[in-house]
């Protein structure tokens, strides 16, 4: 059951933006990393861009310079700014959260995700 609540997506043209968001509302858990995956048809599912809870952004080679993710660990909110968006960047989009140690153990796990959300992008 996913935990987490994204928006955002949706159908964009080539070289257009779209802005995801995500949330975690009525949760209690705290959180380490955030992120967002991707997964396109046939495709594994693959990192995207996370975000520490010191701060620090890592990025796929792929979203470098066009993506920029942002966020608020202890609101547990988490945006990914796309632009100029290609055809490959189409796919379905997940939220995810870490949770801290302390509430892994006790039922969390180690990963939170949300539903995903497609994005379309059209030459």
């Amino acid at each position: 059951q996913a935990q987490l609540v994204e928006s955002g997506g949706g159908l964009a043209q080539f070289g257009g933006s779209l802005r995801l968001s995500c949330a975690a509302p009525g949760t209690v858990f705290k959180i380490n990393a955030m992120g967002w995956y991707r997964q396109a048809l046939g495709k594994q599912r693959e990192l995207v861009a996370v975000l520490s809870s010191e701060g620090h952004t890592n990025y796929t080679d792929s979203v470098k310079g066009r993506f920029s993710i942002s966020g608020d660990h202890a609101k547990k909110t988490v945006d990914l700014q796309m632009n100029s968006l290609k055809p490959e960047d189409t796919a379905i989009y997940y939220c995810h959260m870490e949770p801290t140690a302390w509430w892994s153990r006790r039922g969390y796990g180690k990963n939170v995700w949300g539903e995903g959300t497609l994005v379309s992008v059209s030459c």
